[in-house]
């Protein structure tokens, strides 16, 4: 039996984010906003009405973050990358690597896991750097992590490891390590391939490991402007020729950017049939991608979200790195990206497939329990915002308050703050 007085919030919540079964709801605006009244006793949603009050504030369900790299947020001021280039940042991602320490990467992942928690974040898959000198101490803290914040924010994590790693026996032992925390077996796929073929052997023992161990697979793949989708192209032979029966991501995918439609429909066509998902990530893309090219447009390429999601890909949208050699900004605002995707990617939040890559498909991708559907009996979760309408949330980061378990976390600072999200708990 829920405690506490029912409480009751009329806001703007995206017709996407309701109770599909509900036919008493209407559709929704042109903008796919419906007026409701929300009523919660404890933790759980206990209905869910349509109301007809105007200049509503605009709310969503907490966001999930598919793909980032809490082991070395904010190393960016002891290793700062001002080239901007990804050799550079792979460098001294080495360098820092061999420095390491078990109580910096549990500092850097406190305040990582605070901010996401208190932005909007209910949900986080996290790579670590494996199979070198800083595995062990990253791993230590961040599994300590794990357990001190599984009720704040679910965070999963993957080794990010040299695919020859998976075929040794300290790669053994650390994918049975992985398997017990209910993590993923990573690597990196791109360019320059060896011209012995040796990736696709070494794939092949990953894959194998995988499905022994009933582990998810998580690839850095064709993180480049070269050599288009290669990386993927590989993945989806070897799958066509053993699938491990685990779920598959393939992170950035970048380079199938520069495919015609043409070619990169079938080559999504085949991911859709083997269930592979791919998660983009523009904000280090864009960052670290297309400096070498002689265009003057220094072109970034970006997975072709909509083409992938026209042919049934999963697709989810990630922040990737925060202040660190690969990209020196970044907060985990999932608001900032969701604003930034919709301008790279012609992804607009009015429509369903605009807000899937940071709702329900990343929360499938995760396993969460909860989908992100406002549902009666459900979470009583809310991200409030201070937008009235989508322009207003594309047109500034707006001010928010955020509702857990049914309470209202405690404001962050600020000086002025917006009408529409006063007295709230």
């Amino acid at each position: 039996m829920e405690s506490g007085l029912e409480q009751r919030l009329q806001c703007l919540v995206p017709r996407a984010l309701l109770d599909p079964e509900r036919r008493d709801l209407p559709c929704g605006d042109a903008q796919g906003l419906l007026p409701v009244e929300l009523a919660w006793q404890g933790t759980q949603l206990r209905s869910i009405q349509p109301c007809r009050q105007s200049g509503l504030p605009l709310a969503l369900t907490p966001l999930v973050d598919p793909h980032v790299h809490l082991d070395k947020a904010f190393s960016w001021p002891g290793f700062p990358n001002y080239s901007g280039r990804m050799q550079a940042a792979l460098e001294l991602n080495l360098v820092e690597g061999q420095e390491r320490t078990a109580q910096q990467v549990l500092e850097r992942g406190e305040r990582a896991l605070d901010q996401a928690w208190r932005y909007g974040l209910r949900g986080l898959r996290s790579h670590i750097d494996s199979g070198g000198p800083c595995s062990r101490p990253s791993w230590d803290a961040l599994l300590e992590l794990q357990q001190r914040w599984q009720e704040r924010v679910q965070l999963q994590l993957v080794a990010l490891a040299p695919l020859a790693h998976w075929g040794s026996s300290e790669g053994l032992a650390l994918a049975k390590r992985v398997s017990a925390a209910g993590g993923l077996l990573g690597g990196v796929l791109g360019p320059p391939f060896p011209s012995s073929g040796r990736d696709g052997a070494e794939l092949d023992q990953l894959l194998r490991l995988a499905g022994t161990l009933g582990c998810g697979v998580d690839l850095h793949i064709d993180e480049s402007s070269e050599a288009p989708a290669a990386g993927v192209q590989l993945l989806v032979q070897r799958l066509e020729r053993f699938h491990p029966g685990v779920p598959i991501t393939c992170s950035h995918a970048s380079s199938m950017g520069l495919l015609s439609a043409a070619q990169a429909r079938p080559l999504a066509r085949r991911l859709q049939r083997l269930g592979v998902a791919v998660v983009a990530l523009p904000t280090t893309n864009f960052w670290l991608l297309g400096r070498e090219q002689s265009v003057s447009s220094g072109f970034r390429p970006l997975a072709p979200l909509r083409l992938l999601q026209q042919e049934g890909v999963a697709v989810a949208m990630g922040a990737d790195n925060v202040q660190d050699p690969w990209y020196p900004g970044g907060d985990f605002d999932p608001l900032d990206l969701l604003r930034l995707s919709f301008r790279a990617t012609h992804t607009p939040p009015w429509e369903r497939q605009g807000l899937m890559p940071f709702t329900t498909t990343p929360a499938r991708l995760l396993g969460l329990d909860w989908d992100g559907v406002l549902r009666v009996g459900g979470p009583a979760d809310l991200l409030l915002t201070s937008a009235g309408s989508w322009s207003e949330l594309l047109a500034h980061s707006p001010q928010r308050r955020v509702l857990r378990q049914g309470r209202w976390l405690p404001p962050p600072d600020q000086a002025h703050p917006d009408p529409r999200l006063a007295n709230l708990g």
